[in-house]
């Protein structure tokens, strides 16, 4: 088993900028890619970004593209993904996931591992 913990999320004005952190512990992290995903009220929950294990391998959904940054540091079993000009439609929880397979994909159903999510809110 492996257990993801958010962190990082909180409340920013519109422009701002928020770094989220999934820490992983418990079974080895190695060779598994990782990805973040969120949820807003009333909403499915979507794909926001993911990443290969090198970290050599990196997507983006279309809307967070020049804006948001995935990246990992394996050394500390921790995904990043770096926020900035944020907007009111970025409200949501952020789930971080993680697949025990290097390939990194768009749909949630290819995770094995999810975190507890951390809230991110954008005031306009």
């Amino acid at each position: 088993q492996v257990q993801l913990v958010e962190s990082g999320g909180g409340l920013v004005q519109a422009g701002g900028s928020l770094r989220l952190s999934c820490a992983a512990s418990g079974r080895t992290f190695k060779n598994y890619a990782a990805g973040w995903f969120r949820q807003a009220p009333g909403k499915e929950r979507e794909f926001v970004a993911a990443i290969s294990w090198s970290g050599g391998r990196t997507y983006y959904t279309d809307s967070v593209k020049g804006r948001f940054t995935v990246s990992r540091d394996n050394a500390k079993n921790t995904v990043y993904l770096q926020m900035n000009t944020l907007k009111p439609a970025d409200t949501a929880v952020y789930y971080c996931a993680a697949r025990s397979v290097d390939a990194p994909t768009v749909s949630k159903n290819f995770y094995d591992y999810w975190g507890q999510g951390t809230q991110v809110t954008v005031s306009s």
